[in-house]
């Protein structure tokens, strides 16, 4: 069975997030309230950045409810859900939050419960039929666990269930390349770090060769 693989970029940064969209270098945008309020943004900007985004050919938008209460997160939902057919809703890996999700996803939304941090929550939230998991690697490090092993037992418990992880806070290449390697599919990561993904200096040192053999063969044939 042929496996997908996708990059989203994580940011709010609409120049950077515009070059990667364009290029098609990711699949999507995903935010939530810090990633916007780091870029001098709020939920007020939340649908002009869909409008633009989807200009743009993002094929996923993720923006987060928020509230104190599942009502509330229910309620600031409807604006999100009413973005377009592109937009997903997050809500947090809390009681409120699974509540919610329970009921967006009921309603035929595309839902990510953000911010997991065991196979407990992985596994509530694939009994709701959630699309996505968004686990936070920089995160569990941080913490003094193993990210890698929780995010791969997370990913090999919801497998085949219609629910995948969303890998986020990833602060290298080698972090998605070492998740990848452990089946799981989805990662999410700021514009400096998708774009060290494509980059080393042996191939842009092999690049510079091709490009100077065909100028020479060029000149070569001018004299």
């Amino acid at each position: 069975m042929q496996r997908e693989l996708r990059f989203y970029v994580d940011s709010a940064n609409v120049d950077d997030v515009s070059t990667l969209l364009t290029d098609h270098l990711v699949h999507g945008v995903t935010t939530n309230p810090t990633i916007l309020e780091r870029s001098n943004r709020t939920v007020h900007d939340i649908p002009a950045l869909y409008a633009r985004w989807e200009s743009e050919g993002a094929e996923e938008i993720f923006f987060q409810t928020w509230g104190s209460t599942t009502d509330e997160m229910l309620q600031n939902a409807e604006g999100i859900r009413a973005l377009g057919e592109r937009a997903v809703v997050k809500v947090p890996a809390t009681r409120a939050g699974f509540a919610a999700a329970s009921t967006l996803v009921a309603a035929g939304t595309r839902v990510l419960v953000t911010a997991v941090y065991s196979q407990g929550q992985a596994l509530a939230a694939a009994t709701l039929g959630v699309r996505y998991i968004a686990p936070y690697l920089g995160r569990l490090k941080d913490a003094g666990r193993d990210g890698i092993a929780e995010i791969t037992a997370m990913q090999a418990l919801v497998a085949g269930t219609g629910t995948d992880v969303l890998a986020a806070s990833l602060r290298t290449p080698h972090d998605i390349v070492e998740l990848a390697a452990n089946g799981v599919p989805f990662f999410t990561a700021a514009p400096s770090v998708i774009l060290a993904a494509l980059q080393t200096d042996v191939s842009d040192a092999s690049a510079a060769e091709f490009d100077a053999a065909v100028q020479r063969g060029l000149s070569d044939r001018q004299e």
